[in-house]
């Protein structure tokens, strides 16, 4: 018996490997054929923005390597601030046992998807990326810094007292701030 289900086992975790090899195959032979496909209303586009990762559907974590790589270096720039990113950004500095942060989490899951393509949203494990909430001065989470392409960064925290009103705040920040060319600050 032990037997037959260490075999069953085997070939199951064969049959997993072999169909993710396949895909994996699949996706390199995408990436490595010419794209046949025009930009008709921005869709060729997108999807290859979202296969180089310029933007994503969905929040992406960051640590400090990628924040340094994709939104601004301070090591480099201590004084000034550089944005680097190929689209505006909202960045979401949280914690895992923060109920304020549980309660925001999935509003910006439904944001990521909707401004796809307009923004980015990032999120930043303040437990784990001490520096990068050092370095930004947060002291209350969650807090969220919009990073508009071109100007100033701003900053916010705390959520309202409905998810409602938190989704609506979240959507006036990012039409009025980072979607808004030469904003004001928030």
């Amino acid at each position: 018996m032990k037997k037959s289900l260490g075999i069953l086992l085997f070939a199951a975790a064969l049959t997993i490997s072999c169909k993710s090899q396949n895909v994996n195959d699949q996706m390199t032979e995408k990436k490595q054929s010419p794209s046949s496909n025009t930009l008709e209303n921005g869709t060729a586009l997108i999807a290859e923005n979202r296969q180089n990762g310029t933007f994503s559907d969905k929040p992406v974590y960051l640590n400090k390597m990628d924040f340094l790589e994709k939104v601004m270096d301070y090591e480099k720039n201590p004084s000034t601030w550089i944005y680097k990113g190929e689209l505006p950004c909202l960045i979401d500095f949280y914690a895992d046992w923060c109920a304020p942060c549980r309660i925001s989490s999935p509003i910006l899951e439904e944001l990521a998807k909707e401004y796809s393509g307009k923004i980015n949203i990032y999120k930043i494990d303040v437990q784990t990326e001490q520096e990068l909430a050092s370095v930004f001065g947060i002291q209350g989470i969650p807090a969220f810094l919009y990073c508009p392409k071109d100007g100033n960064p701003s900053m916010t925290s705390g959520i309202a007292k409905t998810p409602e009103e938190t989704k609506d705040m979240f959507i006036q920040n990012i039409e009025g701030f980072l979607l808004k060319s030469k904003s004001t600050n928030l």
